[in-house]
């Protein structure tokens, strides 16, 4: 039978508890009219599965597979014309569901739910095989390995919705030259709001904690970068900005913290603060001198299946390809794959952590 990969209930207080990874087997799923099958190739962690294993992230599930990212081959197919046209295709999953399209946020909350590990949806990519409905898949963009494609699903819509959508308003064609500000460089979300942003044309920079990660931040078209753990760090990135254009357009963060403090003074009148995340803590400042220069604070999550979509049609015309820290081969290889979980938790990765699940040592689908 084949086999998915859960976490296994124990007794503990949240933040305080590990869940065990196990392996369980599971039946072949039989694709419904509208339904596709997928064989799944490799799939991807993200910060919520560790947030997951801890008892921290609600409304999760001991039953349901875990993981978010999945790239695979449907192999079966429901009688509708939809999922028909797509056997034998490569597809990425939707890491989300009970979004459709609204600018604002999910039409109805209650309904909302990324999948893995979740109450609300049995899907999860940690499997072998899972059965979606059709319009639940894109199409994977040809240029991708097995593994970049399974990095993109969650980090590439956050970061979709977190720049476009949030700090550029949705345009993605007039913004030529604008500096944008991207912290925490090295999580999947902060690289492909790098990768997305200068494609657009954009004057991209970051911070980190790690030399090694702005350097490679650089080497991704990273117009320059400083350490957040330098107290004047905004001194040195007023120092980088190029003379043209002196202040910052927008900031798109997930550390929360005294970033507001730190940017104020570099950011244009009616610059945006898009954050996706608040790692360093619960609460931020917010100064009257933000209120001053008409900053816009705009809070953001994951996104709809429209903006989905849109990415995986912008990762395929211009041909990015997420960055893959590490990859460890097989579902079942639960010390490896509590390797990557170590990786997550002191922060070591530098792109998305990959599970291999069947493709070959070169990260294309065995078909």
């Amino acid at each position: 039978m084949p086999q998915a990969l859960t976490i296994k209930k124990i007794d503990g207080k949240p933040g305080q508890v590990y869940y065990p990874l196990q392996i369980v087997q599971v039946p072949k799923p039989t694709p419904g009219p509208k339904d596709v099958l997928v064989r799944l190739h490799a799939a991807a962690l993200n910060h919520r599965d560790f947030f997951i294993r801890q008892h921290l992230y609600p409304g999760i599930s001991f039953e349901h597979p875990m993981l978010a990212d999945g790239f695979g081959t449907v192999v079966d197919a429901g009688s509708s014309s939809e999922a028909q046209s797509l056997v034998g295709k490569k597809v990425v999953l939707t890491p989300c569901r009970g979004w459709a399209a609204s600018p604002d946020g999910p039409e109805d909350a209650k309904k909302f739910s990324v999948i893995g590990s979740a109450a609300l949806t049995p899907a999860g990519t940690a499997q072998e095989y899972v059965a979606v409905p059709a319009d639940e898949v894109e199409v994977a963009p040809a240029h991708l390995t097995a593994h970049e494609a399974a990095a993109l699903p969650l980090v590439g819509l956050t970061g979709w919705r977190a720049l476009v959508t949030k700090a550029l308003h949705g345009n993605t064609t007039d913004i030529v030259g604008q500096n944008i500000l991207v912290t925490g460089i090295g999580g999947g979300v902060a690289l492909n709001v790098l990768q997305f942003a200068t494609a657009m044309g954009c004057n991209v920079f970051v911070t980190s904690g790690d030399a090694a990660k702005l350097d490679k931040a650089r080497r991704l078209g990273a117009a320059g970068g400083v350490s957040y753990r330098d107290k004047d760090w905004d001194k040195q990135l007023a120092a980088l900005l190029p003379k043209s254009r002196p202040y910052l357009d927008a900031v798109v963060d997930g550390a929360g913290g005294d970033i507001v403090a730190k940017t104020v003074r570099l950011l244009r009148p009616g610059a945006v603060i898009s954050v996706y995340g608040m790692t360093v803590g619960p609460k931020m400042d917010w100064l009257m001198q933000a209120v001053m220069k008409n900053v816009d604070l705009r809070g953001t999550t994951m996104g709809s299946r429209a903006e989905f979509r849109d990415m995986v049609e912008f990762v395929r015309r211009h041909e990015i390809r997420p960055v893959v820290s590490r990859v460890v081969r097989g579902l079942d290889n639960l010390g490896a794959i509590d390797g990557l979980f170590e990786d997550m938790r002191v922060g070591k990765q530098f792109g998305k952590l990959v599970v291999d699940i069947s493709s070959d040592s070169e990260g294309s689908p065995k078909l």
